[in-house]
């Protein structure tokens, strides 16, 4: 016990400090262009992209952002792009739940940098996929012309979002849009082809050319006010629907404009009364380990986090390495896949590893998905897994064939998916605990999430070896104290990769969370693809 106790509390520890740096971390990007530009934007009567939002939300309701870390540590040649220069996330208004996009006009004047452009597709795609409302709060200069090359010409490029604006109304999915700084160029199509538009006097302008370029293409002077202010835009050309004196107006007109919107049908996903787990959620950073290659018992750590720590375990003798069991989170009925981290012992009596995948783990798996899938019931994949099981034995048993069927049920699974990160995903594990490219709702990240093709000290040592052999053939066989600052080089380099931030500055994940606050991640997750119908379960070829 007293090992135990010692245990917890060296994990405790750990995992409070990466909270505390991530916290840190968070804060910092929250200031945008820095205090100074936050100034300047108050002296214009205008007020910052998060006090937007925090006006526009229901009072005592939280905004579940998404997309905070996007270009942390990205750009620097050109000052930087904290949150990628635009606030996104979920928030109710007028309790109806909603995408809220929201330019940082203190950072590069809201210009788009190409993960700008990738962020604001992130969140169209939230409000295409789930079906709920987006509101744009639009104040940018357009598209970083340094960096035009990048964010201009390609499918996910800059103009996908405005084909995305047309998608989205032609399937009724509501689209609100307010001009509160400039909105140049191209960028003046997306509050166009939203839905209804909103201009604020003085502050507002939108036009397909700023006075400078107007002049340099026709020779024409004209004031910016004149060429697109809101009188212009509302009074003489029409393209805009409502002219407001101030950013309050504007957001409350937008309350006013979605709390008279109707309803839809839901999916029908299941929800009762919820109840608190019966451990306490603090436990979490006791059980989860600092040492990342440490086992635990991923059943203690469910127990922390699903509804009176009660779970229906499926074929729990079973394919021991993934945990497949019934649960429900802040009151929804899910679906839980996770990977067990304990040395399990197989039917045969044979040792298997935590966090490894094996041939009866991943047709347990998919059996389960089937089973979800034909219930109506949505997934949530835990990850903490080091891959599928290598070697001989496996190969002979068929790991490849086993593998390949749980990725088809992931891949054609229609009920709502949601990941978390706790820990390692490293390669084909990745996909068959539904990665990025499989198409999860949301997929969220704890500070401890590492990502990669494989761990960092394997792929130091395999990528040292290549450097090793290359240098050889070139009769410069470095000496072993030299590959050993290889070695560390190229471990480093590797280590930074597998970051939670360096995945989250690249959307890799949706958003870097406080572990603490998993289920409430989860259960808003839940609330939003609730509202967009389940299309039929067909699973294709699966081979037997």
């Amino acid at each position: 016990m007293d090992k135990k106790s010692l245990e917890y509390k060296i994990n405790e520890d750990a995992n409070k400090l990466l909270l505390s740096r991530l916290k840190h971390k968070g804060e910092k990007i929250k200031l945008g262009g820095g205090k100074a530009k936050i100034e300047k934007q108050h002296e214009k009567g205008k007020l910052t992209a998060r006090e937007r939002i925090e006006y526009l939300i229901d009072k005592n309701t939280k905004f579940f952002e998404f997309g905070l870390f996007a270009a942390d540590e990205m750009y620097q040649e050109h000052g930087g792009c904290p949150a990628a220069g635009v606030v996104t996330g979920l928030g109710y208004v007028e309790s109806r739940l909603c995408v809220i996009v929201a330019n940082d006009s203190t950072v590069k004047a809201g210009a788009w940098f190409p993960m700008t452009g990738k962020k604001n597709l992130r969140a169209q795609e939230i409000a295409m996929e789930n079906n709920i409302p987006i509101i744009y709060l639009v104040d940018s200069a357009g598209v970083y012309l340094p960096m035009q090359d990048e964010i201009f010409p390609d499918k996910e490029h800059f103009g996908r979002i405005f084909r995305n604006n047309a998608v989205m109304s032609s399937r009724g999915i509501l689209q609100i849009a307010a001009i509160m700084g400039s909105c140049v160029a191209g960028g003046a199509y997306l509050p166009i082809m939203s839905d209804e538009s909103i201009i604020i006097e003085t502050t507002g302008s939108i036009f397909l050319a700023g006075p400078f370029l107007v002049k340099a293409a026709i020779g024409e002077t004209v004031d910016q006010e004149t060429l697109g202010g809101a009188h212009t835009q509302t009074d003489i050309s029409g393209v805009v629907d409502y002219k407001v004196k101030n950013d309050h107006e504007a957001l409350d007109l937008i309350r006013n404009l979605i709390g008279k919107t109707g309803d839809r049908p839901k999916a029908g996903l299941d929800r009762i009364e919820p109840k608190e787990p019966k451990r306490k959620i603090e436990e979490l950073f006791k059980i989860f380990p600092e040492d990342r290659t440490k086992p635990y018992s991923m059943k203690e750590l469910l127990e922390v986090l699903v509804d009176g720590s009660e779970l229906t375990y499926y074929k729990d003798g079973f394919g021991k390495t993934l945990i497949t069991a019934y649960a429900r989170i802040d009151g929804w009925s899910v679906g839980i896949v996770a990977n067990e981290r304990k040395v399990v012992k197989s039917a045969t009596g044979e040792l298997q590893f935590g966090g490894v995948i094996y041939s009866d783990s991943a047709d347990k798996a998919t059996r389960f998905i089937l089973n979800c899938n034909q219930k109506k019931i949505p997934l949530i994949f835990l990850h903490d897994v080091t891959g599928f099981m290598v070697g001989k034995r496996s190969e002979h048993g068929g790991i490849i064939k086993d593998g390949a069927k749980m990725v088809n049920a992931v891949s054609n699974s229609t009920v709502p998916k949601i990941s978390i990160i706790l820990g390692n995903s490293y390669g084909a594990g990745n996909y068959a605990m539904c990665g990025k490219a499989y198409d999860p709702r949301f997929i969220y990240a704890w500070p401890s999430a590492k990502i990669a093709v494989m761990g960092g000290t394997q792929a130091a040592k395999v990528l040292t070896q290549i450097q090793v052999s290359a240098l050889k053939k070139q009769g410069k066989e470095p000496k072993p104290e030299e590959q050993k600052k290889l070695f560390e080089k190229t471990k480093a380099n590797y280590d930074r990769q597998t970051s939670p931030y360096y995945a989250a500055a690249r959307l890799w994940v949706d958003e870097i969370i406080n572990p603490l606050e998993t289920r409430s991640y989860i259960s808003k997750a839940l609330e939003a693809a609730n509202n967009a119908k389940i299309e039929r379960f067909n699973v294709g070829v699966i081979q037997t």
